[in-house]
């Protein structure tokens, strides 16, 4: 008989990020593949969100939600399997685990954590390392991760993101109407508001646009428990949209002028092939994970450098490019939660043999 394939389902208990995300999508294409019934379960805590999965099965596993059920109530209920642990963490005694770990942020800027959370995750980091087999989700955070960690880059599997989830969605326009962007040019700048995500930049950027009608929407929420609060500037012509749904999302990036991404630390940026699927065009800040996304699709400004970010905006304003919005197509092309899924799949039940 083989041997029981477990999710762990603690990502079902938290706030949406790029991380919940990336676990969510993975576990709902692996739903898809015809054997899913017979080979996995989730196993998730008491409140966990409902997925509303077609064919695998899930088990709720009682005594509380948070790390100690991680590593204690799911690594009994999963003991006589193999364990895949999607969301950065797992249980560090399970002997049979695979972890994403997503990035090498709290190794390379334990700054932009609280200093409890940076702490308790590089000692989480490291134990998972000996125990564990490790996925990430990109060639940077291979590397980034080999070095923090102290393994070859070859013992750190690659199973990237997507934006598939904003393929067949249909836009609310409603969503425009919402925030008074109706006949206006806009912006939009995507993710939770953290200090990685370095938005004052963005915010110095607009300052220097002269034209009162512009307008610069941050969709996303602040993240106090794990983030120290990011300094905001106030301008009338931003607008905090907070937490939207992926129509809402949709509609927003299908009418902006442009996605700003100005991170200062990405394992891999999901926001723009979210940007590129609806044909938005996109600035990014030169960092090594979105050139890696995005190669040639985007626009590129030094994370600090708000002056070459408004001349790009500016431009944004003034003229389309078709031949990038192409490239932005064909890049969102190259990457599946499906062939991901695949990955995983294959690295879970290829190991231990």
């Amino acid at each position: 008989m083989a041997e029981p394939l477990f999710i762990n389902g603690r990502f079902l208990t938290q706030p949406m990020s790029g991380v919940q995300r990336y676990a969510r999508e993975i576990v709902r294409a692996l739903d898809r593949r015809p054997d899913a019934a017979d080979r996995y379960v989730l196993l998730t805590p008491v409140g966990a969100d409902d997925l509303q999965l077609t064919t695998l099965p899930v088990q709720t596993v009682p005594s509380g939600r948070d790390h100690l059920w991680e590593q204690t109530a799911l690594a009994w209920a999963a003991r006589h399997g193999r364990l895949l642990s999607l969301g950065g963490s797992g249980p560090v005694l399970h002997p049979r685990q695979i972890v994403v770990i997503h990035d090498a942020a709290v190794f390379r800027h334990p700054e932009h954590f609280r200093r409890g959370y940076a702490a308790f995750h590089r000692i989480l980091g490291r134990l998972l390392a000996r125990q564990a087999r490790l996925a990430t989700v990109s060639e940077f955070s291979r590397r980034e991760l080999a070095t923090a960690l102290n393994l070859p880059p070859a013992d750190i599997t690659a199973a990237p993101n997507s934006a598939d989830h904003l393929r067949n969605i249909m836009p609310d326009p409603a969503a425009i109407e919402r925030f008074d962007l109706t006949g206006r040019p806009y912006f939009v700048a995507l993710g939770n508001l953290t200090p990685n995500k370095n938005l004052a930049v963005a915010i110095r950027a607009l300052a220097r646009l002269a034209d009162p009608t512009v307008r610069l929407v941050l969709i996303g929420a602040r993240a106090p428990k794990i983030f120290d609060q990011p300094t905001i500037q106030t301008d009338p012509r931003l607008i905090f949209a907070g937490r939207r749904s992926d129509v809402e999302i949709a509609a927003l990036l299908r009418g902006a002028r442009g996605l700003i991404f100005p991170s200062l630390y990405e394992g891999f940026g999901i926001p723009p092939l979210e940007a590129f699927v609806h044909g938005c065009p996109v600035i990014a800040s030169d960092i090594a994970a979105t050139r890696e996304v995005c190669a040639d699709a985007a626009l590129y400004f030094a994370p600090h450098d708000d002056a070459t970010l408004a001349g790009h905006m500016t431009r944004l304003l003034t003229a389309t490019d078709p031949a990038r919005r192409e490239a932005g197509l064909r890049r969102a092309a190259l990457y599946s939660w499906s062939r991901s899924a695949e990955i995983l799949d294959d690295l879970l039940t290829s190991t231990w043999r």
